[in-house]
């Protein structure tokens, strides 16, 4: 071989070479590339974590009470091993729930958890939202752990967004400065972590054209809101909601929550919303009240009317869901004592245009009656029936099937029904995390439920679907069957338990619409 050929040959190898390296998929380590630049996680039994990853600017000075602004570049490796901060909030009920009890207005992180050895494996990916009434909650608390989904082939992500007045103040001012409403900031937290898991998951070995969105009470009502939502449209492919739904008439308009807004700056001395910017976080926080107090507000962008009638013109999102709630989930709010006239009293104060038909479909001839009747109206006007008119609407409207189950694991501790919030720990995997919500206890009982719990999510975050090997068959939701999955010691699909009431409150719920399109 003359040393021209052997030029040309070492030159082809080299060529080779090259192309395979640059042809062959990356792999997953602790060293990611994301927006913003380079972080370093954390490998554990083969499980990659990366905690405390911003997918935002801080929300603080001129930013805060603003959509989210694009994440700021940063020099060399950023670690990423430990939660970030909470978003601004009472930490009381976080630190029940064992969470990092730091607290802080920068707060826009997200975690990751993937399994994933290559870049190219397309694992379906999850993304957390979690719950609190849209006053608390946090993405440390242990029960959201994400280990577990890793390890059976999901890419976890949970994403925190701002609660209380720093997450949902409506005010004129900042009306006029979006020109687009306000009091919607948290939402689009959820929307901007989901941007970012668009254009980032690929890195961890996720799909990001297979995201399926999910979360508990107020997280279950955020993904109510997005699968509504103009501004997350594309951006997940299936979605699911535990105790969670937006199908109720708006707790206030822009305009009297911006009203709201005025006066709760003037409670804090602010004059204009300059004066409220140059408060301190902590100032703004003390003077807050609790869980509920600021809520989602449809400022006509983010969440641009009444979700109940976007539904009824096909006005949103179409993605299979999977929804639905659990037996007692009344018994966590509502505990003091109340007579069977007390009771009558309250139905025909408080529904007055639908007293007479729940008043027959909840029993309340004793007291002890009225109680339970009590905590189940809390169940069906909070949950079930938010729950079971998305589920009508998207069988109805939709392209896209509806799942529905109905969570009634009963344990020593929850004798009267599964308690709001004690299916997270199933879900999660996380059973010896289980807090105050958590109705159950690790045994090997405990352990099967949560395998078969965790076996439907990932069916069906995988294709849609839950259904799969070894389980008992789940069938789509439609009005004229109104099968549920019951989950329990004898899960199994049957007709919905509670319709009587449901339909009550549906007509009550219906008259409410028109009584509101006559103000109009």
């Amino acid at each position: 071989m003359t040393f021209k050929h052997a030029s040309v040959l070492i030159a082809a190898l080299i060529m080779i070479i090259g192309v395979a390296a640059c042809s062959a998929p990356s792999t997953v380590s602790t060293m990611v590339e994301v927006a913003g630049g380079t972080i370093e996680g954390v490998e554990e039994n083969g499980i990659f974590s990366f905690k405390g990853v911003p997918f935002a600017a801080p929300p603080v000075g001129d930013l805060r009470w603003k959509s989210p602004q694009p994440v700021v570049p940063w020099e060399g490796v950023k670690k990423a091993d430990k939660f970030a901060p909470g978003p601004m909030q009472d930490t009381v009920f976080g630190a029940a729930l064992g969470g990092v009890q730091e607290i802080s207005e920068d707060c826009l992180y997200l975690n990751v958890w993937t399994g994933a050895k290559q870049a190219d494996e397309k694992r379906p990916v999850m993304v957390w939202i979690y719950g609190g009434g849209f006053g608390i909650g946090m993405t440390s608390t242990p029960t959201y752990d994400g280990t577990n989904f890793a390890k059976k082939g999901v890419v976890l992500v949970s994403v925190a967004y701002r609660v209380g007045p720093m997450g949902f103040l409506a005010h004129p001012e900042l009306s006029a400065e979006s020109g687009a409403g306000s009091g919607c900031y948290g939402i689009q937290d959820q929307i901007a972590g989901l941007k970012w898991v668009k254009e980032n998951i690929a890195n961890f070995g996720g799909d990001p054209s297979n995201v399926t969105i999910f979360g508990e009470s107020a997280g279950g009502i955020a993904v109510s809101m997005l699968t509504a939502s103009p501004m997350a449209k594309g951006l997940f492919h299936r979605a699911i909601s535990e105790s969670g739904g937006s199908m109720t008439p708006p707790r206030a308009s822009l305009k009297q929550a911006e009203e709201q807004g005025k006066d709760y700056l003037s409670k804090l001395g602010a004059d204009d919303i300059k004066a409220a910017r140059a408060l301190s976080a902590e100032e703004i926080q003390k003077n807050t009240q609790g869980m509920g107090s600021f809520w989602p507000v449809a400022d006509g962008a983010t969440i641009a009317t009444n979700q109940y009638e976007l539904f009824e013109k096909g006005e949103f999102n179409d993605t299979p869901i999977l929804v639905g709630t659990n037996s007692d989930e009344g018994g966590l709010f509502v505990n003091q004592p109340i007579t069977s006239e007390a009771f009558k009293k309250r139905i025909q104060s408080q529904y007055s245009a639908g007293a007479e038909a729940i008043l027959e479909a909840y029993p309340h001839a004793t007291d002890a009656e009225a109680l339970r009747s009590n905590k189940d109206i809390m169940r069906e006007t909070a949950f079930a029936w938010p729950t079971w008119a998305w589920a009508t609407l998207q069988s109805r409207n939709g392209k896209s099937k509806a799942f529905v189950y109905y969570f009634d694991h009963r344990t020593p501790m929850s004798p009267d029904g599964a308690g709001h919030g004690s299916e997270i720990a199933y879900v999660f995997g996380n059973l010896a995390s289980m807090g105050p919500l958590g109705a159950g206890s690790d045994t090997p009982e405990d352990k099967a439920l949560s395998e078969m719990i965790q076996s439907y999510w990932i069916n069906f975050a995988t294709n849609g679907d839950p259904n799969g090997p070894d389980l008992p068959e789940w069938p789509a939701f439609d009005e004229k069957e109104q099968m549920v999955m019951f989950i329990n010691e004898d899960t199994g699909a049957r007709k919905h338990p509670n319709l009587d009431k449901i339909l009550a409150f549906d007509a009550y719920y219906a008259k409410m619409r028109e009584e509101s399109k006559g103000e109009e």
